[in-house]
């Protein structure tokens, strides 16, 4: 119980990457340099998928709304990040750290359905060719972005209200460059087991169905692949999905660094370090593993520099 003449918090201070006042003008300039490529690539993918009359398949439809959901992740991070690293109080005001917490949720959330979604459609893509576009339909796509969206959101809303109706009073220190559940949490005067569980559930269950979505997908490809004769044919197949295995690998890989370390080891600076890469560093590479990756996507970067897209063409398959 918090003593009676507790004080109320109604702003927070973020630490930031780094306390030290050397490396404050260095760190500005590299995300504002990892931001600014951010918004290029996926304004960009977003630009060719919806305007390009060859990327009108339901692949290229899910790109661009994990696009927009990698551009949303960074955009809600970054430019406080930014303005942070040049002021000397790095406040942000009560509602803005609710606001904030809930806007990531809604993103990291949707990417990581959004990515089982993009499996699942290379899986009927190459097990099932003869009835993708029927398996794989406008509206069957339009309903899984949908409630992809829909999934987050309730998911950001009810963690973000959790965590929020924790009292916080007297230490208002985030030990974090943006307002997370678990630093959060930290400096609550209440009991927070309630919260934590649910946040705790909430982050098993959602890596649980995502990554057996994407396990299951994945090894049906993989046998469907070696089953093929000729080698042109696996490396044909292999091309179609080997950009989305690429942006799995480094998205999993960087959830399952932070969430499986052992307790000993596990510290919130680690935390800061994985953070960065999975709402920073992956939103700007994304763009680049599949572009540079994938020959579709370089062929109609070629015709709009070559000025052959003139007019937005809507989504048909």
């Amino acid at each position: 119980m918090a003593p009676e003449n507790s004080t109320w918090v109604t702003e927070f201070i973020l630490t930031g990457v780094s306390d030290k006042p050397e490396l404050q003008v260095p760190l500005f300039l590299v995300f504002l340099v990892i931001y600014g490529l951010t918004v290029a690539g996926n304004v960009g993918i977003i630009t060719l998928t919806s305007i390009d009359s060859r990327l009108q398949t339901p692949m290229y439809f899910f790109l661009r709304h994990l696009a927009i959901i990698n551009l949303g992740d960074s955009t809600v991070i970054a430019p406080k990040m930014l303005v942070n690293f040049l002021v000397k109080k790095k406040t942000t005001s009560y509602y803005e750290c609710a606001t904030q917490l809930g806007g990531f949720l809604v993103f990291i959330v949707a990417e990581i359905f959004m990515l089982a979604v993009m499996a699942y459609d290379r899986y009927v893509a190459i097990c099932n060719p003869l009835m993708y576009m029927v398996v794989v339909s406008q509206r069957i796509c339009f309903l899984l972005v949908a409630l992809t969206y829909l999934y987050s959101f309730s998911t950001a809303l009810v963690v973000s209200s959790c965590v929020f109706s924790m009292s916080y009073c007297s230490s208002n220190v985030i030990n974090h460059f943006y307002c997370d559940n678990v630093p959060l949490l930290a400096l609550s005067c209440s009991n927070t087991y309630f919260p934590e569980t649910v946040v705790f559930i909430s982050a098993a269950m959602n890596l649980f169905f995502s990554m057996t979505i994407v396990l299951i997908s994945y090894f049906n490809i993989v046998l469907s692949i070696l089953r093929i004769r000729s080698s042109e044919g696996r490396k044909k197949a292999f091309s179609t999905c080997a950009s989305h295995m690429t942006a799995v690998t480094v998205f999993y890989g960087t959830l399952l660094f932070m969430y499986l370390q052992p307790q000993t080891n596990h510290s919130l600076d680690t935390d800061k370090m994985a953070s960065v890469f999975y709402t920073l560093v992956i939103p700007m590479l994304n763009p680049m593993i599949y572009s540079l990756r994938n020959k579709d996507v370089k062929a109609a970067l070629k015709r709009c520099m070559t000025n052959s897209c003139y007019s937005f063409k809507p989504m048909k398959f």
